[in-house]
């Protein structure tokens, strides 16, 4: 899988803007709002995908639905030596729904969802002989994820 497909036209950008909509609609449908056969639309699919533009198809959960209404931001700068050991405990962590290795102070950016406020101590518990963390409380996200301008 290449990365060299870069040169998207309105059609391809149309496909992904409703695939990140709804992943599951028919080709079909996509093909009819945009005015082409349903073999075209699946064709230009499996080239997003062949060319790495697609990466996966996917869902979204609601994590509050599953019992975790409480979802924390976790920065985390390792202790001397320990960096290995600590990204190998956030991968394992099942509370861990997301992290990623960045640059700055903190080497660790973590996203927890959690099932009460106590059971965040009960996480941090897991790290706290591997790194420093500082942790913050998400109240709201205004903005969703969502697909960079195309």
């Amino acid at each position: 899988m290449a990365s060299e497909y870069k040169n998207l036209d309105e059609i391809d950008i149309r496909i992904i803007q409703m695939l990140s909509e709804n992943a599951r609609q028919a080709t079909s449908t996509i093909a009819a709002a945009i005015g082409m056969s349903a073999p075209s639309i699946a064709e230009r699919i499996k080239r997003l995908e062949e060319s790495g533009v697609i990466s996966k198809f996917t869902v979204e959960l609601n994590h509050e639905l599953l019992g975790y209404p409480f979802s924390a931001i976790v920065r985390v700068k390792p202790l001397p030596g320990k960096i290995h050991i600590l990204q190998q405990r956030l991968i394992e962590m099942p509370n861990c729904t997301q992290c990623d290795k960045v640059t700055g102070d903190d080497c660790f950016i973590a996203r927890l969802a959690l099932r009460s406020i106590p059971e965040l101590d009960e996480v941090l518990d897991k790290i706290v002989e591997l790194a420093e963390t500082s942790t913050a409380i998400i109240k709201q996200s205004p903005v969703d994820r969502r697909l960079p301008k195309l």
